[in-house]
Formats: C-alpha cells, structure tokens, sequence
C-alpha cells in the first residue's frame, strides 16, 4: 500500500519524465489547440453571420459592412511581425495566454455596440487580441510535434479555424430568435478567459520543460532535426516522385537564419503573395455569404445557419484530408495539396456563377468549395519550417501572415465594391481571378527538402 502511494505522489511530483515509456502528451496539446483555435474562428467569424442584422440596424451599404470585418484584419496584419519578434525572442506561452484574454474581452465588447464606429473600434481591438493566438500556435506546433506530423498537424490546427465558422451559424441563429444579434457576442466571449488558464497551466515553451513529457516523447519529438550524416540516410521527402518533384521544384535548401534573409527570399515572399489570395477568399467567403443566402436565395434564418456552415464543414474535412496527405501521400511535400487547393478553386468560384437555389444541391456545391478551397491551407504553414530555423521560424509565419491578413482584409472591402457597382456573378469571378494568381505564384517557389549539411 505505501508503495502504491508513494508511485502516486512521484507520478504528481513529476508527472512523465522518468518514466521508460513514450508518453503521448504532444496530442493533448493538439486537442488543446483543435478548442483554443476553433474559439478564435467562432469569435472572428460570428460578425459575418449577424452581419444582415447589424447593416438593418444601422442603415449600411455593402461597401461600408466590409469594412466592419476588414478593421479586424487591419489590426491582425500589423501585429504580426511584432508578435513574430516577441515570439521569438520571450516564447510563446505568456504572450499567446495575454492574446486570448484580449480576445475574450473585445469579443464581448462587441455586444455592447450602440453604433457601427463602436464595431470597427473593438474589432481593431479583437485583431490586436488574436495576432499572438495567429503566430503562437504554428510555433507551438513546430516545436511539439515531429516533422513527419507536421502536416497533419497543421491540418487539424487549420481544421479548428473553419469549425468555429461552422458552428456559429447553428448557434447564432438560436440566439438571435431568442435574444439579440448582440448576445451573439456574449456567448462567444466566455470560453477564451477559461482555455487561457488551461493553455499557461499545461503548454510550455518547449517539450523539453513540459513535466508531462517523458524523455523518450521529447526524442520522439526532436527526431529529424539533426539527422546522422551518412551519404545513404536520405530524408524522406527527398525520395524520388518524378515528374512531381519536376512540378514541384524540389531543391535542397538550407535554413534561413536571418530576420533579413527571409526578406530576401523568393521562397517566402511567394508563399506570402499566395497566402495573400487564399486568405482573400476565406474572408469573402466568411463575410458574404450570409448576405449572399438572405439576399439571393432568400432563406429564412435557420435554413440560412445550416447551409452557411456548409464551406466550413468542408474546410474542416479538408484541411484535415489535406494535411495528412501533404505528410503521407506526398512524403512531406507540401506544394502539391497548395496547387491542387488553387486551380481546383478557381473552376469552384466559376460554378458558384450557375449556384442552384435548392438549398440541398446549394449546401453540397459549397462544401465542395470549402474542401477543395482548404485542402493545401495547412501547406503554407509547414512549408515554412524546412525553410527557416526554429528560432526564426514565428518571424517567418507572422510575415506571410502579415500578407494573408492584408488580403483578406482588402478583399473584403473589395467584394462590398463589386456588390456595389455590379453583382454576385462578379464577386465569383473576382474569386476566381485571386485564386489563378496564387496558382501561378506557387509555380514559381521551390519544393525545399532538407540541406546536404542539415
């Protein structure tokens, strides 16, 4: 029986670290990321979906209710480099918990709005709030996870992102037959201040500190990244696809080690150009197609909730599909999910022209969207850790971030013009011109894989 007890309060004491077997704690930090990161998509994405009730309240024409969702990504895009800095230089932990605690508080600011002034104010606010939550879990993710999950990683991490636009609309409608467009945001605002807590109890800055953590996971873990130099001991991702790695431009690349270096790459200016365009996409998307079902197809409320969940049901399946692929499939490469997820959009935004009103055939033509449109998003995360070092790694995100933020926020405003001048057939084809750039775009980059010296 002492024995017994004593086992106990060592397991407490230290929970993992000497013991024999290969814990698995790595993955609670996954689920961990999966809740924090589908919160902060509910509480960026529940604008778009009270959005037609907000514009009656306060008289807005198109142009004007894009920008509302445009002051969010204004904010998000200038803090990222320098939450990319502090990132790199204090770790993730306590900036990523004053992030969440900041987004909390604007979202349920929100609610409290009495003018479309006050919605841009505390929006700019919430992109202040989720610029650490952007940057501070790809970073986690490239330190608690080995290269080979990766990618499947980062498919779940950008999964989470497209739930919470998935379950606002289901939710959002129940509250506002119930309530008011206003409690949306108080409902929303509550679970951040709680996984805050949880996130600075449990996630440290590396595995390595992590009491959770056995030594054989913390080995798991940093397997990969300093491999024996033997002429025969060949990455994986270096093995031989043919005419994909023609496609796709492999190369050896060694890591970037300098703030200037990445400025100066093409590699990272490209993948930032293309997270330019998608980004765009995602957020006319996210801010119009409520309208679009209210507008165009004339839904009642509830049946608008349930189809406008459809492309982020999608997205959830294939940033899922997408990420496993890029890391199984494909070897590690990360290129070839990011092209088919360009081209295959482009053709999608075109059939959205010939859209039916059937709300059945509509929810499947936009899941399909939402699957093909994130089936590579995962791509433009991991395809930066074999470019840079770990070290500089959240600088590297935070600028190609900084790219996707500015474009979506562009697009949004940009749709609201179209709308404007022209209509929704326009606003598809605008679509599917900013997927073709990214296409092209990624032509240009190389597929990097490991240097000969790593």
């Amino acid at each position: 029986m002492k024995t017994e007890m004593l086992d106990v309060n060592q397991s407490m004491a230290g929970p993992a670290k000497d013991t024999e077997k290969r814990t698995c704690f790595r993955w609670v930090v996954g689920v961990l990321i999966f809740v924090i990161y589908t919160i902060a998509g509910a509480d960026r994405a529940n604008l778009g979906f009270v959005l037609p009730f907000i514009r009656k309240e306060f008289h807005m024409s198109n142009a004007q209710a894009g920008s509302l969702a445009s002051a969010y990504l204004i904010s998000y895009a200038i803090f990222q480099l320098p939450t990319g800095f502090a990132c790199a230089r204090w770790g993730v932990r306590k900036i990523f918990t004053a992030g969440m605690v900041l987004t909390s508080m604007f979202t349920g600011l929100i609610g409290t709005s009495t003018s479309s002034f006050l919605i841009k104010v505390y929006r700019f606010g919430l992109g202040i709030g989720e610029a650490p939550v952007g940057v501070g879990i790809p970073a986690t993710i490239n330190q608690w996870f080995p290269p080979k999950e990766k990618g499947t990683m980062g498919g779940v991490y950008f999964a989470a992102i497209k739930f919470g636009p998935v379950i606002v609309p289901i939710i959002g409608a129940m509250i506002i037959q119930r309530f008011s467009w206003h409690a949306v945001f108080y409902f929303f605002a509550a679970p951040g201040l709680l996984l805050s807590a949880v996130w600075y109890w449990l996630v440290k800055n590396d595995p390595a500190e992590s009491p959770y953590c056995s030594r054989k996971e913390v080995e798991y873990i940093k397997s990969g990244e300093a491999p024996a130099k033997r002429e025969t001991a060949k990455p994986k991702a270096a093995v031989s696809r043919g005419w994909l790695d023609k496609l796709c431009r492999i190369r050896p690349v060694k890591p970037i080690e300098t703030t200037t270096g990445m400025f100066f790459s093409w590699n990272v200016l490209g993948i930032a150009i293309g997270y330019f365009c998608i980004v765009g996409i995602v957020n006319v998307i996210l801010t119009w197609i409520p309208t679009y079902l209210m507008q165009v197809k004339g839904y009642p409320i509830m049946t608008m909730g349930i189809v406008a969940s459809m492309p982020w049901i999608g997205g959830v399946a294939g940033n899922l599909v997408g990420g496993w692929a890029s890391d199984t499939i494909f070897a590690q490469r990360r290129k070839p999910t990011m092209l088919i997820m360009s081209l295959s959009t482009c053709f999608m935004a075109y059939a959205m022209i010939y859209a039916p009103n059937g709300a059945m055939l509509l929810s499947i033509l936009l899941f399909a969207l939402g699957f093909l449109l994130n089936v590579g998003y995962a791509g433009f995360m991991v395809y930066l850790m074999k470019l840079t070092t770990k070290e500089k790694y959240p600088i590297a995100y935070a600028l190609i971030n900084t790219f996707g933020q500015v474009g979506g926020a562009c697009a949004a405003v940009l749709a609201g013009v179209v709308l404007d001048k022209f209509n929704w057939d326009m606003v598809f084809i605008f679509i599917a011109g900013y997927s073709a750039l990214c296409f092209v775009v990624l032509l240009t980059i190389v597929e990097p894989m490991k240097h000969a010296e790593a």
